[in-house]
């Protein structure tokens, strides 16, 4: 029977030190429980911890109901903004006619003469589509790099992953590999359309994520003011093989739209475009999902991880793998579009606390609610005169980034008074 003293103890032993050496003694007490019945205490337990360490600021763990309750609001919320987004415009058009062209449509009845089947349908169906799906990806992306390298700051163009993307996808373009955004009737499965486009993107992205994070390596250590600086450097050194690539296309227009594409643009999509995306954002969500107590456990750190059974090594390999596709192919339908991946895993957290099993889903709902409000805003914001989606977010996002970066200063000053 424990003496008063060590009960005392034990209360006031630090949350930290006990994440960490409660899995220990599982593991060392029964091996094979270990892996089932330490990770439920890490998920439980790592969220909570893992703010500081992995996502800024949290908030407090929110029970399934109510994250039900979150997601069913961010669902009608967006098939709200998904119908504004078809209706708003150079020619705006009734949401009543709009769901009218819609439900025709899906039930296989043939446009009818006029304006708004073409327009509802061809034109602005699909790139509402693409928004959503665009920023589901980005919100995914920014939620599993962030708990890939434990840092608030971690995203997709910050870490220069989707300069890397972007490099591979004008190179593929302006070597005639491919197509801005994958148009093209025949060319969709091909090398010459959106496939081509995307693997080019998707090696561009997996070589300069790898790159950034040796880098970031150096010495052993894991400093994540080395890992933004490393992202950053990276970047503008492709973004500077980017210019030079796209200063090399033979063809004016072609320069003007891969400029204006790499800014950010959805004003490609068709229906052709939204296939690549719309097979693999909810492939990605499916496998990230899967591994949302691993992540829980990585923002723990890796030792803490490994001793609950998480294969460290094998989970990152699969995360790079899987962030790498995933701005690949968002990178190749409507270009970089920045700071989303950072926004959205930050607005979620303070709302839901740092759970992944909850986060994930929301992250994607959120970061797609974003993009198609963002998308609106580009096209009716000015008229005759459509702004590039990269600069509405990148003016949004910017503050965030400051924000954050005030907050993760701030609190290392603290700490070392």
């Amino acid at each position: 029977m424990a003496s008063p003293g060590e009960k005392q103890e034990a209360v006031e032993q630090p949350p930290e030190q006990a994440v960490e050496q409660a899995p220990k003694q599982v593991v060392e007490q029964a091996p094979e429980q270990a892996v089932e019945q330490a990770p439920k205490q890490v998920v439980e337990q790592a969220p909570k911890q893992s703010v500081g360490r992995a996502g800024g600021a949290g908030g407090r763990a929110v029970g399934p109901a109510r994250t039900l309750w979150l997601a069913l609001g961010l669902l009608v919320a967006l098939l709200v903004a998904l119908t504004a987004a078809v209706a708003l415009g150079a020619t705006d058009i009734a949401p009543a006619e709009v769901w009218s062209v819609v439900f025709r449509r899906l039930g296989g009845e043939p446009p009818r003469p006029g304006t708004d089947d073409l327009i509802v349908w061809q034109l602005r169906v699909p790139r509402a589509l693409l928004a959503a799906l665009v920023g589901a990806g980005l919100g995914l992306v920014g939620t599993a790099t962030q708990a890939l390298v434990r840092n608030p700051l971690a995203d997709p163009y910050l870490l220069g992953i989707s300069n890397g993307a972007s490099l591979g996808a004008v190179a593929a373009i302006v070597l005639g590999a491919g197509t801005v955004a994958g148009a093209g009737a025949g060319g969709v499965f091909g090398l010459g359309g959106g496939v081509g486009l995307s693997l080019a993107a998707f090696a561009g992205a997996l070589a300069s994520f790898a790159l950034v994070w040796t880098l970031a390596r150096r010495g052993g250590g894991f400093a994540p003011l080395r890992l933004v600086l490393a992202g950053v450097g990276i970047g503008q050194f492709l973004a500077g093989f980017t210019s030079y690539l796209v200063l090399q296309a033979g063809d004016e227009q072609q320069t003007r739209g891969v400029l204006f594409w790499l800014m950010g643009s959805l004003g490609g999509a068709t229906w052709g475009t939204l296939l690549l995306p719309a097979v693999t954002v909810p492939a990605g969500l499916l496998l990230l999902q899967a591994r949302a107590r691993a992540l829980n456990a990585l923002t723990m750190g890796d030792e803490t991880a490994a001793s609950v059974g998480v294969d460290v090594v094998r989970l990152r390999r699969t995360l790079f793998v899987v962030t790498s596709l995933l701005t690949g192919v968002l990178v190749s339908v409507s270009g970089a579009v920045a700071f989303v991946g950072l926004m959205v895993p930050h607005l979620c957290r303070l709302i839901l606390g740092g759970d992944h099993r909850r986060l994930l889903p929301l992250a994607a709902l959120t970061g797609a609610l974003l993009l198609v409000v963002v998308d609106i805003v580009c096209r009716t914001a000015m008229d005759g005169q459509e702004l590039p989606v990269g600069v509405v977010t990148a003016v949004i996002g910017a503050p965030v980034l400051l924000y954050v970066l005030d907050r993760r200063l701030g609190a290392g000053a603290g700490a070392g008074a």
